[in-house]
């Protein structure tokens, strides 16, 4: 499938285009290791977000804990530095998890967000190996404004709260992919292919979020995401004092 196939739908679901001014900041070299660092923290954080949705609603306490082993040695190294940065024998996760049942989508969001946390993690250690090879520093960076942002749309209670959440977390893997595709034509060779292999691996991500929440609603989602998809624009859109991976246009 070319480019511009994988493209198609998410600029379909996407409110509005990444604005130019982000790309020039982007681009520039001296901001490159912001990107890398910034890139890698998404990595890791959208690991984490599919960890906590499935220790919250899908699986029992066991399972739960063995979710938290598997990331633990990730988020050492970024939190707490400790490790080498050598995740080879953590990609994968050590046991069977285990639905609730009490919960009717467990195996469904079990399937689908195992499969992307696996990926997550990997591409973040694609990141950290080429941040290795530039002399990028894991320094520590301010969080973006941007998924602070998306979860204040987020209802406070379940079932919506956690429909609102797969909706945030459609926005955020289709901005990504997004962002892989704009940047890539303006990067060096090794991260030009390097962008374009996670368009291709990332692409289905949102449409994955996004089938969930519609199976666990009870009512068609699409005024919600609409709703979202607005408040996710203005944060793209916006001024921003930051830059960062998911930042909006800067000042």
């Amino acid at each position: 499938m070319s480019t511009q196939e994988l493209l198609t739908p998410i600029l379909s679901f996407l409110q509005c285009e990444t604005p130019q001014a982000w790309i020039d900041e982007a681009v520039k070299p001296e901001n490159l290791p912001i990107l890398l660092v910034d890139h890698a923290n998404c990595e890791l954080k959208a690991a984490q977000t599919a960890m906590l949705l499935l220790r919250r609603y899908a699986v029992d306490k066991e399972s739960g804990e063995a979710l938290l082993a598997w990331l633990k040695p990730f988020e050492d190294f970024v939190y707490r530095k400790v490790g080498d940065g050598d995740f080879s024998q953590h990609v994968n996760l050590s046991k069977k998890l285990i639905s609730k049942s009490n919960f009717e989508h467990g195996d469904e969001l079990i399937a689908k967000m195992v499969l992307l946390i696996k990926e997550e993690l990997h591409h973040f250690q694609q990141v950290w190996d080429i941040m290795q090879d530039r002399g990028v520093e894991y320094g520590n960076l301010t969080a973006a404004r941007y998924a602070r942002g998306m979860m204040k749309n987020v209802r406070t209670h379940d079932p919506v709260k956690l429909i609102d959440t797969l909706i945030c977390g459609a926005y955020i893997e289709a901005r990504s992919c997004e962002r892989f595709a704009k940047l890539a034509p303006y990067l060096d060779e090794e991260l030009n292919k390097f962008y374009i292999s996670l368009l291709r691996s990332e692409a289905r991500h949102f449409q994955d979020y996004l089938s969930l929440a519609q199976t666990i609603s009870n009512e068609d989602i699409s005024t919600r995401v609409k709703l979202i998809g607005k408040k996710e624009a203005e944060l793209i859109s916006n001024p921003d004092s930051e830059f960062r991976f998911h930042s909006g246009a800067p000042i």
